[in-house]
């Protein structure tokens, strides 16, 4: 098996860098589907990162509205695999599906932000909407 490609990309500073993956770390990623979370520290990452696409290694790309690891010849009118000369253009072009399996070549993640606060509601509003419920219950 070929050496293997993670590309993570960060939308802070949009910056992307590349890694090679050993056998034992693409082990991590098969099976995932795209839009999956993982943790990055059996990489070597900080933070959680989105699997978002990727290509085997003869360059068909994968899509998320193909189910299974499989190759197949799918009808497209816009999106991944297809380049569009005009409008209203449909092309039957050969993707990948959606899970990650041993034929697939390179990865593409996204660095995910996580949630660390959550804001709470301050108290004036919290006030003024009650004084409002007490007003129509009185009337």
């Amino acid at each position: 098996m070929a050496k293997s490609k993670l590309i993570v990309s960060d939308p802070e500073t949009g910056k992307a860098t590349m890694l090679e993956l050993t056998p034992d770390q693409f082990r991590v990623f098969n099976g995932l589907k795209l839009c999956s979370d993982l943790d990055g520290a059996s990489l070597g990452l900080e933070g959680k990162i989105r699997l978002t696409g990727g290509s085997d290694s003869a360059g068909f790309p994968m899509r998320s509205d193909v189910h299974g690891g499989v190759k197949k010849y799918v009808l497209l009118s816009r999106g991944v695999g297809l380049r569009e000369k005009y409008d209203g253009l449909k092309k039957r072009k050969m993707v990948r599906g959606n899970t990650i399996t041993e034929d697939i070549y390179q990865i593409n993640a996204v660095f995910v932000k996580s949630k660390k606060t959550e804001k709470e509601p301050k108290i004036e509003s919290k006030k003024s909407v009650s004084k409002t419920v007490k007003k129509t219950t009185n009337s």
